[in-house]
C-alpha cells in the first residue's frame, strides 16, 4: 500500500467587511489569534493561521474587508485583500449568507476577474435565516462564478466548518510542511498584543474613535521574575477621541488596559504588566510616513 502523500498550501479567506472571515479562521484554529468586532474593517492587515491535518497542513490568510477605499489606510487594507488573491493555492469567498446574493454579483465577479487558483463560496451565518431558503440562496450564487463548491456554514457556532476544512485540504497539491506543527501563526507576539489593545477599544468606544486608532508596542520586556513589561501606545487623530479612549478619571483606559491584561496573559501564560499611553497623532490615517510607522504597508 502507498504511503497517503502529504498536501500543504496556501488559502486566502477574502470578502466583504464584517462576513465573519476572522471568526472562521479563529473557529478554524480552536483559538483567537485574529481580532474580532461587531463593527466593519476591524481586520487591517493579513494574517497567517497555520492549521495541521492528517496528512497535510493549510496556511489560512485572513485579509481586510473588501470595501469602497477613501483614506489612505482603507485603500492600504483594500491592497492587502486584493494582492492575498494571487498566488494562493485556494480562495474562500465568504458572503454573509442572509445578505441578498443580487448584490453581492458585482463585487464578486470584479474581485475574481483573473483569478486561477479554485474558488470556494462559502455561505456563512446560516443560523441567521431560515433553512428553508439555503436552496434558494445556493442556486442563485451558483449563476454568478464557476465555484469550485458552494459550502454553507455558521463560523460562529462551527456547524459545517469541520467539512470544509476537509474540503480544502483535499484541494491542496502534494507539498511540504511549511512551518512547525506546534505554532498558529507566524505573526510576533508585539503584533498580536498591539491587536488586543485595538481590539479592546474597538469593543468598549463607540462612532468613529475605534477607526482612528492604531496602536503601537513601545517594549516588550520579560523579566528575571517571569513577568512580561509591556509598553504600548494608543494613537488617535484629535484631541476629542483621546478624551473619549482616556475616558472621565481615566476610567475608559482603566477598563481598556484590564481586559487588554488579562487577554494577554492567557496568551503569553504568564504575568503581564501593561502600560498604556494615548498620543494624538493628527490624521495619521492620510500620512503615508505614519502608516509605514505604524505598521500598515506592503
Amino acid at each position: 500500500m502507498s504511503e497517503k502523500k502529504f498536501r500543504s498550501g496556501f488559502v486566502a479567506i477574502v470578502g466583504r467587511p464584517n462576513v465573519g472571515k476572522s471568526t472562521l479562521l479563529n473557529k478554524i484554529l480552536g483559538e483567537k489569534i485574529v481580532i474580532t468586532s461587531d463593527k466593519p474593517q476591524t481586520t487591517r492587515n493579513r494574517i497567517q493561521g497555520i492549521h495541521n491535518v492528517p496528512g497535510g497542513q493549510i496556511v489560512f490568510i485572513d485579509t481586510p474587508g473588501i470595501h469602497r477605499a477613501k483614506s489612505q489606510l482603507n485603500k492600504f487594507m483594500v491592497e492587502e485583500a486584493l494582492s492575498a488573491v494571487q498566488g494562493v493555492d485556494v480562495i474562500l469567498f465568504l458572503v454573509d449568507g442572509a445578505a441578498d446574493p443580487a448584490k453581492e454579483t458585482g463585487m464578486i465577479r470584479e474581485v475574481l476577474a483573473g483569478v486561477t487558483a479554485p474558488v470556494i463560496l462559502v455561505l456563512n451565518k446560516i443560523d441567521l435565516f431560515p433553512k428553508s431558503d439555503l436552496l434558494e440562496r445556493l442556486l442563485a450564487y451558483g449563476d454568478v462564478f464557476p465555484f469550485k463548491e458552494i459550502i454553507p456554514v455558521s463560523a460562529f457556532s462551527g456547524d459545517g466548518v469541520d467539512q470544509l476544512v476537509q474540503l480544502v485540504h483535499g484541494m491542496l497539491p502534494e507539498g511540504p510542511c511549511y512551518f512547525p506543527d506546534d505554532i498558529l501563526t507566524d505573526l510576533p507576539e508585539r503584533f498580536i498584543v498591539a491587536e488586543i489593545i485595538r481590539e479592546k477599544i474597538f469593543r468598549l468606544t463607540h462612532d468613529e474613535v475605534p477607526y482612528s486608532v492604531a496602536v503601537v508596542v513601545d517594549s516588550f520586556k520579560e523579566r528575571q521574575d517571569g513577568l512580561v513589561s509591556i509598553q504600548a501606545t494608543i494613537n488617535v487623530e484629535r484631541d476629542s477621541q483621546k478624551g473619549i479612549v482616556i475616558g472621565r478619571k481615566g476610567e475608559m483606559l482603566k477598563r481598556v488596559g484590564t481586559q487588554a491584561r488579562q487577554e494577554i496573559e492567557r496568551l503569553l501564560d504568564t504575568k503581564v504588566f501593561l502600560e498604556l499611553f494615548v498620543r494624538v497623532s493628527g490624521e495619521w490615517s492620510e500620512n503615508s510616513r505614519m502608516l509605514k510607522e505604524f505598521g500598515y504597508h506592503s
